[in-house]
């Protein structure tokens, strides 16, 4: 019991101390074990993803970088680009549908899809796709 509290007054004090990192030294460390977030594939992509949204709560970051990976069956539903955004493979086998035209994805891949195309990418195989994505947010008005 003692080791278990131990554990909890630690993360809180963890939690803490990275929430306030960024103001008292510029900087933020996270780990995927702690904002690992389920989602169903994003565009109507169906099946089970786990979604990795790292610096989320950081202010004025004018990047999104994301880890997620694509459990067997899962995809991102083909949608229309509006801005650009890189997709990263890690790991696993993906399908990637570009502008209708189908092609196989793996480690190593990196696909930069621009404003005006269109994709949709898709887990296939035995093994989950591991994929990195990288966009701009959105500017505020």
């Amino acid at each position: 019991m003692k080791t278990f509290l131990y554990g909890l007054a630690f993360a809180a004090v963890s939690h803490a101390t990275f929430a306030n990192a960024e103001k008292l030294t510029g900087y933020i460390i996270e780990n995927d074990a702690d904002i690992a977030r389920q989602q169903p594939g994003p565009h109507k992509g169906g099946g089970e993803t786990t979604a990795f949204p790292f610096f989320a709560g950081a202010s004025d970051m004018e990047l999104v970088f994301r880890k997620r990976i694509l459990h067997p069956g899962a995809a991102i539903g083909y949608h229309e680009q509006h801005k650009d955004e890189i997709y990263y493979v890690i790991s696993g086998t993906g399908e990637l549908t570009m502008n209708g035209e189908k092609s196989e994805v793996g480690p190593g891949t990196a696909i930069l899809t621009r404003p005006g195309s269109s994709h949709g990418l898709r887990q296939v195989g035995s093994e989950d796709l591991v994929i990195f994505i990288v966009y701009g947010k959105d500017r505020k008005q």
